[in-house]
């Protein structure tokens, strides 16, 4: 699948695009065909607002931070000082460990890794949203959910929903008005 974003503004041009929703079908024939079969082939059309992403900003009543003994390497030091920070993002859960020697560096390490990893969480669900509205404009992408049909050998277009019909040439100089 190849996605091929465009953005356009101005007053109504989501209500302008509206009716370009769905499965468009393009049949032609080859200029190398010789024996004059038609290729068909099929694009999805979704109209979709552009996502806004706010980067969120953690405040510290917004974790909870812990620190213990750190593990591994480094020694009777660092089984003795509370150098391991642990912090907890209560909203979502999302829990970062930064086990190094010096827990102020530690912290700051862990406060930066959580603000990422709190970002990316919401960052994902605004994702995925947009992912949900366009597979419902689009349908399966299967040719019974055509919206138009673009005929070039016999020079129309076919809207399959307001069963009107034009000219492609007038279409492809950007008077779709003529299928609305």
């Amino acid at each position: 699948m190849v996605c091929l974003p465009y953005a356009f503004s101005g007053p109504d041009v989501k209500s302008f695009f509206s009716n370009e929703v769905g499965n468009h079908r393009w049949q032609r024939v080859s200029p190398t065909e010789r024996r004059g079969r038609v290729h068909t082939s099929s694009i999805t059309v979704a109209i979709l607002d552009r996502a806004e992403y706010k980067i969120v900003e953690i405040q510290p009543s917004e974790v909870r931070i812990e620190t213990t003994r750190g593990t591994g390497a480094g020694g009777q030091h660092k089984n003795t000082t509370d150098s391991c920070v642990i912090i907890t993002h209560l909203a979502t859960g999302i829990k970062v460990v930064s086990d190094g020697r010096v827990q102020r560096q530690n912290k700051e390490e862990a406060m930066k890794e959580i603000t990422r990893r709190v970002n990316d969480f919401y960052r994902t669900g605004v994702i995925q949203e947009e992912v949900d509205e366009r597979r419902e404009q689009i349908g399966n992408g299967c040719r019974g959910d055509k919206r138009r049909t673009y005929r070039v050998k016999d020079d129309v277009v076919i809207d399959h929903i307001t069963d009107r019909r034009a000219s492609l040439k007038e279409i492809l100089k950007g008077k779709i008005e003529l299928l609305k």
